[in-house]
């Protein structure tokens, strides 16, 4: 090694962690993506020590909400500036929001709105999923088919939630799309009839505080609606990603899926770890903070989702990052959220935490590996999701890392966070392991948790198809 400029980055005596191994090494980094990696590597403009830390692939959230329209009077807190810098203080280097389509609207106009709000103001890459409200014969037959071949790769599909739900017809026909172009179609499981029929219940007697929202969508309206949309996507013979499941029973569905021969994803989030339907009890409307869909459930059902993350049900450990403010009239509180459960914004922050916790009470406390994790919190992303340059530590892939500390302990404060609400679902819980440096594209973003990169910096990815869909085609 002759030329300081050999390398643009050495990333110099850390433990690097992939999917697969974990070993001693430096990293030389040029034009943005991993050139060598060996040991002894010498030269390189910028050198970053991480003896006696970990080197692992920059975290890859799949499902975060951004800037995402959320009602009349309601804002979502955080966008493409705000989200992505929490992000990338959490150990992650691209994150796949949603694009929503409104009723009546094309889903160009929709990406459109979307990559205009993002330009220029990015922390991490970026690359987004499409979500179908409106599947008309337009948008099956020519649209979603032509951003398919764009890049565009997976779309969601909604049981729940009027204004967003597909009847089953309308999911059978979007997923046919997916399987005549390759797509990967991502399900959010509950049945809203059930829910309706339940809210009426409870609103007859009066029972409308925040607890109420995790009482009218029990753990039965998850299961029932992950069996139905399992049974779809066999009728029409097509992969799915069954996302934020929180529970034992709707865990059950898909390994009986999987049983029966069908590839399916299954996906969870911290939410359903840390958090319990007892946290919706909270004194003077503070239940509102962990209002979410589905909402948390309980010690057993936290129980059953550990052990999907350890014994391989699921493939992807998400944010699903949804921030309101609380105590604001555009948030939880507003005029008619103070009033009834039903008005409270679905959604609670997370991009930040969700590593950092997986990390501590994960790999920390030995329910994962490390090699696990870093297949949890990047190359499962990667692979499922079409993003192949990224996802792992190998020489040609983007020079997107996260340095962790795991001798550091926290105790997570919104204050320290980085997102745009005003509170964190996980204020006080203590932590071990966090990432100190981050890199993107072979720039040095974070280091020694501070900010040194700029704004801009993430760019917006066009994805291959699913390694899932591929593999069918």
């Amino acid at each position: 090694m002759s030329a300081v400029a050999e390398f643009d980055l050495v990333i110099h005596s850390g433990t690097v962690a992939t999917a697969s191994d974990v070993f001693v090494a430096d990293i030389g980094i040029r034009d943005g993506q991993i050139a060598q990696i060996g040991r002894g590597l010498e030269g390189g403009r910028e050198r970053v020590d991480a003896l006696g830390k970990y080197v692992l692939p920059g975290g890859i959230d799949s499902h975060v909400h951004l800037a995402q329209p959320s009602g009349d009077g309601i804002v979502m807190t955080d966008g493409f500036e705000s989200g992505t810098r929490s992000a990338l203080f959490g150990g992650n280097t691209c994150v796949l929001p949603f694009c929503l389509q409104a009723k009546g609207q094309t889903l160009r106009e929709a990406l459109k709105g979307y990559h205009a709000l993002a330009e220029g103001n990015c922390y991490t890459d970026i690359s987004f999923h499409l979500i179908v409200s409106d599947p008309t014969e337009a948008v099956l037959g020519q649209e979603l088919p032509a951003l398919v071949a764009d890049g565009y790769t997976s779309f969601k599909v909604f049981m729940t939630y009027e204004g967003l739900r597909l009847n089953d017809a309308e999911i059978l026909a979007t997923m046919d799309t997916a399987r005549r172009t390759g797509a990967l179609v991502m399900v959010h499981c509950e049945n809203e009839d059930a829910i309706r029929y339940l809210i009426g219940r409870h609103e007859a007697q009066g029972d409308v505080a925040p607890r109420a929202h995790a009482t009218t969508r029990p753990i039965a309206v998850e299961r029932e609606a992950t069996h139905r949309a399992l049974s779809l996507a066999e009728i029409v013979d097509v992969p799915v990603v069954i996302v934020h499941v929180s529970n034992g029973p709707a865990i059950d569905e898909i390994r009986a899926a999987r049983a029966r021969g069908r590839k399916v994803v299954g996906e969870t989030c911290p939410q359903y770890l840390m958090l319990t339907a007892d946290d919706l009890d909270g004194m003077d409307w503070e239940g509102a903070k962990f209002v979410c869909s589905p909402p948390p459930r309980d010690a057993a059902s936290q129980d059953a989702c550990w052990r999907g993350l350890e014994n391989g049900t699921f493939d992807l450990f998400s944010s699903d990052h949804c921030p309101f403010r609380y105590d604001d009239p555009a948030g939880k509180r507003n005029a008619k959220g103070r009033t009834s459960f039903r008005h409270i914004p679905n959604g609670i922050p997370g991009v930040e935490t969700r590593l950092p916790i997986l990390f501590s009470e994960g790999v920390m406390t030995g329910r994962i590996d490390l090699r696990r994790f870093v297949a949890l919190s990047s190359t499962n992303h990667a692979r499922l999701y079409g993003l192949e340059s990224k996802g792992s530590i190998a020489v040609g892939l983007d020079a997107d890392i996260a340095i962790w500390d795991p001798k550091i302990r926290r105790t997570i404060r919104h204050a320290d966070l980085h997102d745009g609400a005003d509170y964190s679902p996980y204020e006080g819980i203590e932590v071990q392991g966090w990432p100190t440096d981050v890199v993107l594209g072979g720039a040095v973003m974070v280091r020694d948790g501070e900010l040194v990169g700029a704004r801009g910096e993430g760019r917006y990815r066009p994805r291959a198809l699913s390694s899932l869909t591929r593999l069918g085609m």
